[in-house]
């Protein structure tokens, strides 16, 4: 079992107080060892209520929340985080299995949300238009949505809320949040913080865990809860798309992606190298950010190759906490088989093995994947059509600029991609033709607070982070004055 000065309270958090109805649980397991960290409460539709109700106590709309006050709440939890970087860290480690630095570095992550966000808050001001028309003196308010449901997934237990959380409260918004059963500690640690650190009113922010079909159905039928914002599958996005079609509720969605990481001939092959290393083994493998199908011009195919398999092969699997380790375990067995079986229906269809290990030589008890690199990748193969979502590299060679367009954009996701070319005529013609919410031109970077983030096509609507992020929980007002 963990213990930490931060998980004292293994319990939900409604209008204030930490609580939980019932005798239902659910255990927090350590993917790298297998253990049981915690045992944590899953909540009954009664709590979920609670927690809405407690939300709508906090919703000021009258008298609304002056920007300094939330200003104060935003710097209040990014110092907050600051200061229990390592121990949030380390449990976010332990219940995820990303290495330690890692985990600590998403801590990071999540404090610069609520900075940016308590820098930018002044944009929420009202303005007054410069024009007149009908003889009337237009002003512009921005209203909180209302009470938000937020959801969020278990590849990133701190950063996804962050994004989240930052901009509903710089927004007004009171909120319910559902961490994903897999991850639910670093959310509590995170609570804990904010519990002891910063003075919020009570209800401005809950904490339910449990069943999604039970929390889920909740936020999505209760007409107290206006806005959902969730991150994870299109599958489960298209859902709740379904399922609040009848309120028109407001939804932001940030769901799946098939990131191309398109490599031309006049690229520096050691920059490609590096940067694909760091984007697609973050995690493991398991973000949606990450580059999912690699395209290499066929001129520098064979270079390539050889500098991605120099790296991959220095790079150290094993238990995140020892700090010493590039790669974790994944998630789970399902997550593990996922990705055995993409590497094993790739080699059935034709694919060199560059760098890795054969599907029948990976453990059988453990959940440690080696990073493993294929060559000759086609469409036909479960790797380029799907989300693997662990840490495989598929490789494909191209000809043309056309074509790795073409190939890049055949999938119904459009999250993230990324190209590499010396070109700047180039680069600028391949991110328009991408039909990508995020294209990074010879960088592997993914999202930052200060960049609005989100897909095209099947893999979401609206953004996260920068002044599009803040704007997705407000609802802008206009009041004409007669004179």
């Amino acid at each position: 079992m963990i213990e930490s000065p931060l998980l004292k309270n293994l319990k939900g958090y409604i209008g204030g107080q930490w609580k939980a109805s019932g005798d239902n649980t659910f255990d927090v397991y350590n993917p790298a060892t297998g253990q049981v960290l915690a045992s944590v409460p899953s909540m009954p539709v009664e709590d979920v209520r609670a927690a809405i109700e407690a939300g709508k106590s906090a919703l000021k709309l009258t008298e609304p929340y002056a920007i300094e006050t939330r200003r104060q709440w935003l710097e209040g939890i990014r110092d907050a985080l600051k200061d229990n970087r390592e121990e949030i860290g380390r449990i976010l480690c332990l219940e995820h299995g990303k290495p330690l630095n890692e985990a600590q570095g998403e801590v990071d992550y999540a404090a610069g949300f609520f900075d940016y966000f308590s820098k930018t808050i002044g944009d929420l001001n009202a303005h007054t238009l410069e024009e007149k028309p009908r003889d009337c003196t237009w002003t512009v308010h921005y209203r909180p949505v209302g009470v938000v449901g937020l959801i969020t997934p278990w590849n990133f237990p701190i950063g996804m809320i962050a994004k989240k959380l930052s901009a509903a409260m710089a927004a007004g918004c009171p909120s319910v949040i559902k961490p994903a059963s897999e991850t639910p500690l670093t959310m509590i640690a995170m609570f804990t913080v904010i519990d002891e650190n910063v003075d919020l009113p009570e209800g401005m922010i809950n904490l339910v865990m449990g069943k999604a079909s039970v929390i889920g159905k909740e936020l999505c039928e209760n007409t107290d809860v206006p806005m959902l914002s969730f991150t994870g599958s299109t599958e489960v996005g298209r859902k709740l798309i379904i399922d609040t079609a009848d309120q028109v509720k407001k939804l932001a969605l940030e769901l799946g992606g098939n990131a191309p990481f398109i490599i031309f001939d006049d690229a520096d092959l050691d920059k490609a190298a590096d940067n694909l290393i760091a984007n697609k083994f973050r995690g493991g493998g398991q973000t949606c950010v990450c580059a999912n199908r690699i395209f290499v011009h066929e001129k520098v195919m064979d270079a390539f190759a050889g500098k991605l398999a120099d790296r991959v092969n220095k790079m150290t699997v094993g238990d995140g906490i020892n700090g010493d380790v590039d790669i974790g375990p994944l998630i789970n067995r399902a997550g593990f088989d996922k990705v055995r079986d993409h590497l094993a229906d790739a080699l059935k269809k034709g694919a060199s093995l560059v760098a890795g290990t054969q599907p029948d030589d990976l453990p059988k008890d453990k959940l440690f994947f080696p990073p493993t690199v294929v060559s000759g990748v086609k469409r036909d193969m479960a790797c380029f059509r799907e989300e693997t979502f662990g840490p495989l590299v598929p490789m494909v060679a191209f000809s043309t600029e056309d074509e790795a367009i073409d190939m890049g954009n055949d999938t119904e996701f459009g999250l993230a991609s990324y190209v590499f070319t010396a070109d700047e005529d180039r680069a600028q013609r391949v991110a328009g033709g991408l039909r990508f919410g995020h294209v990074g031109w010879n960088t592997g970077t993914g999202p930052a607070p200060e960049a609005p983030f989100g897909g095209m096509k099947a893999s979401g609507i609206g953004r996260e982070g920068g002044t599009e992020g803040l704007f997705e929980f407000v609802e802008p007002q206009a009041v004409p004055r007669g004179f």
